[in-house]
């Protein structure tokens, strides 16, 4: 019965247009939760509606180390120059290759920190941190997150 629940709720999605992508080191998990995760990215790879990514078995230290160890891997294989690796050649070997880079990550549980979430990626986020716990983030929370992100002035590391 709980197969059937996941499938119909990947069918619904597919439905509407949404795109799943997710994103872990998927070796630490069960065959058959790989195998639903890879059924349900393939049948979604060409939705365009909205982009679903969710990170499952992640952490971002160990996935820089693991772009870090492909691209020596690639250095060792020949097939890029030590002194060639840059920003945009390191990103495409990040988990998150190929999606944008998040403007805005909310923070809810009253925590000040990322917990090694997407480190590499959040260098020019804008964070908006709140007390409301997950389950209790409605409509609202989410309107006044996005209302103090537009009153932002993003620099993008730049000084003014």
């Amino acid at each position: 019965r709980r197969r059937h629940v996941r499938n119909r709720e990947s069918e619904d999605r597919y439905k509407i247009g949404v795109k799943l992508t997710v994103i872990g080191e998927r070796d630490r998990l069960g065959e058959d939760i790989v195998k639903l995760i890879g059924d349900a990215e393939k049948r979604t790879a060409g939705n365009t509606r909205l982009n679903l990514n969710i990170a499952l078995s992640y952490g971002s230290r160990s996935e820089i180390v693991l772009a870090a160890l492909a691209a020596m891997q690639a250095a060792i294989d020949g097939t890029l120059k030590p002194e060639e690796l840059d920003e945009g050649k390191f990103e495409n070997l990040l988990l998150t290759a190929g999606m944008p880079d998040p403007d805005l990550l909310i923070r809810t549980s009253g925590e000040q920190r990322i917990s090694n979430f997407l480190l590499w990626q959040c260098a020019y986020a804008e964070f908006v941190f709140t007390d409301r716990l997950w389950p209790d983030f409605d409509e609202n929370d989410f309107n006044a997150a996005i209302q103090e992100y537009h009153g932002r002035t993003r620099r993008y590391g730049g000084a003014g």
